[in-house]
This record gives C-alpha cells, structure tokens and sequence, in this order.
C-alpha cells in the first residue's frame, strides 16, 4: 500500500491505517528507537507510541513524506524516553554525537536569538547542498543515531572515510551558519 492511501485510511479513522504503517515503516521505526534506546522493550514502546501520535495527528496535518513524519516521531518519542530513563546518562556512542554538534551549533545561553526550527531548515538547506554520499552519512550518524562502524558498512566505506566525511560535513555546516549570521 502506497503512503497515500495509508494517509487516507488515518484521515477515515480506519484502524488499518496502524497495521499499514506497521507492514511498511516498523521495522525503520523499531531501527531508529533501538539504536537510541538499545533496549527491545523501549523501544516497541516507543514505536507502539509512535503509531499513536501518529493517529493523533493525522488528521488534521496531512504529511508531504509519511516515513520522515514517523521517523520525526519515533526519535522525538525515543530521545524523551532516553531522557527519562538516564536522567543525563546517555550512551556512549550518542553522548559521542551530540558532542560532535554541540561544536558547531549556536550554545541557547550566549545566541537566545537562536531558534531551533530556524536552526533546523538552515541545516536542511545546507545538507541539500552537499553531495548525497556526504548528506546520507551525516543523517544517518546525527538523526538516525548509527555507530560509524554500521555506516561504514552500509555503504561500503572504511570507518576512517565516515569519520572524514563527518569531520568535514560539520566543518562546512559550521562555516555555513556562520554565513548565514548564525552566532556560535
């Protein structure tokens, strides 16, 4: 079933429209909570909960891409659960990649002018200006929250290439907020 006619079943109230977006999009969802979480448990909650903010949303936002919408809502759900479950301790490889950001992204107590959904598609407008190799490697390490060792292998790069790709990604993205005025 295409993504239109699932959208159709959650604006219907169709209770197929969560078996559909199960069938197509669980195992993505249950991948992007599992490797915040690394727990089986948690993280079908998290999915579980995933489809019912779904549900709750839809309608009355229609979403453009729904696998991006439940992907959105599956690591929202994910990193608060995180949050609640460690209170500060994350995981290493997560605490390793938010460390990575926090580099090069504007600190809330000197740029309060920074706002996070202008942030947000600033980043957007500069990843689609980097080749899909480069953009596909950051995404998959800094939304998707995979080890460098799982993008090396999913697309058949070293892990010193990823770890290049990414140190030289978030030096452009860097030098791309600062032209855009963004004060880090």
């Amino acid at each position: 079933m295409d993504d239109l006619q699932i959208i159709e079943l959650y604006f219907e109230r169709n209770e197929d429209a969560i078996q559909q977006t199960d069938a197509k999009y669980g195992k993505l969802c249950h991948r992007i909570a599992y490797n915040i979480l690394h727990s089986r448990e948690d993280s079908q909650e998290c999915v579980n909960d995933t489809y019912m903010g779904a549900w709750n949303a839809i309608p009355p936002t229609r979403p453009r891409n729904l696998m991006a919408f439940l992907c959105k809502i599956a690591r929202n759900l994910s990193l608060k659960r995180l949050e609640y479950l460690t209170r500060e301790k994350r995981s290493a490889e997560m605490e390793v990649a938010l460390e990575e950001l926090e580099a090069i992204l504007p600190d809330d107590r000197y740029a309060r002018d920074a706002d996070g959904e202008e942030l947000g598609q600033l980043i957007s407008s500069f990843l689609r200006t980097q080749k899909k190799e480069a953009r596909d490697v950051f995404i998959r390490k800094y939304f998707f929250f995979d080890s460098v060792k799982e993008i090396a292998d999913r697309y058949s790069l070293t892990e010193s290439k990823v770890k290049n790709m990414l140190l030289r990604t978030r030096n452009r993205l860097k030098e791309y907020l600062i032209q855009e005025g963004v004060a880090l």
